[in-house]
Parts: structure tokens; C-alpha cells; sequence
């Protein structure tokens, strides 16, 4: 296991840690995304789309309502919300382990709600609001 910490100070900050950390990740990667609602998650996630050259920041947007967003001619980055699923068994129905397998990094908000369905190899990155507006960001690779 191997843990990094990290702190950014505007929005701005946060994309380009995305994009920077974004071009280490081998594919397929699962990537979890944790943190308190309005906590940057979705920011995090534009910065990965703009650091794998599939999608500018402007162009992405947070998965809550149809809960899959796929970036990348082919499939290259999945963007999934779990915010809104309340059982495994509703999860299950999204198909994430046929998403695993691609040649994809999977980005995933709330779901460290549901850690039997995760894969045992992953990043975690917790993303916490500071008094100040910054963000704390530790990026966890698991095993």
C-alpha cells in the first residue's frame, strides 16, 4: 500500500492534480473517489479526463441522475455515481465487473458504501474540504 497526500487551493489546482496523477494510471484502473458531497470529486474527475486527452474539463459532468458516464471514443474513462443506489443488489445491475475489465480507468463516487463488489487492487482518492476552500487530497493505491 502506498499512500500520497496532497493539498490544492482552488479548483484549478484540483484538475491538474487529476490530470498530472491520471497519466501514472495503468489500465484497467479502478479508481475510487471519496469523499462529502460538494467535497470536489467531480472536479477531480474532469482533471483525470483532461490528463488522458479524451476529454476537455468543460465537457464533464457529475453521473448522479443517469448514474454511468462514459468519456473516450472507445471507452477509455467511465465516470460512475453510486449516490443514489441503496443495495448491492442494485449495483450489481450496472454491470461493473464487465466495466473492471476493459482497458479503462473507472473513476467511482460513494462506492465505499459497497466494498464486497469492489476489486481488491485500486486507488482510493479522499478528497476533503479545508476551512479555507483548499482541499485535502490523499491518493491511497491499494493493494
Amino acid at each position: 500500500m502506498r499512500e500520497h497526500q496532497y493539498q490544492t487551493l482552488t479548483e484549478d489546482d484540483t484538475i491538474a492534480l487529476g490530470a498530472r496523477l491520471a497519466a501514472d494510471w495503468t489500465r484497467p484502473s479502478v479508481v475510487l473517489l471519496i469523499g462529502n458531497l460538494g467535497a470536489g470529486k467531480t472536479t477531480f474527475a474532469k482533471g483525470v479526463a483532461e490528463g488522458m486527452g479524451i476529454a476537455r474539463a468543460e465537457d464533464v459532468s457529475s453521473p448522479t441522475f443517469p448514474l454511468i458516464h462514459e468519456y473516450g471514443d472507445t471507452g477509455e474513462l467511465y465516470h460512475i455515481d453510486l449516490y443514489r443506489l441503496d443495495t448491492e443488489a442494485e449495483v450489481e445491475t450496472l454491470g461493473l465487473d464487465d466495466i473492471f475489465a476493459r482497458p479503462a480507468v473507472v473513476l467511482l463516487e460513494w462506492a465505499e458504501r459497497f466494498p464486497r463488489l469492489l476489486p481488491e487492487e485500486r486507488v482510493e482518492v479522499r478528497i476533503e474540504a479545508e476551512a479555507d476552500e483548499s482541499r485535502r487530497i490523499t491518493v491511497t493505491e491499494l493493494p
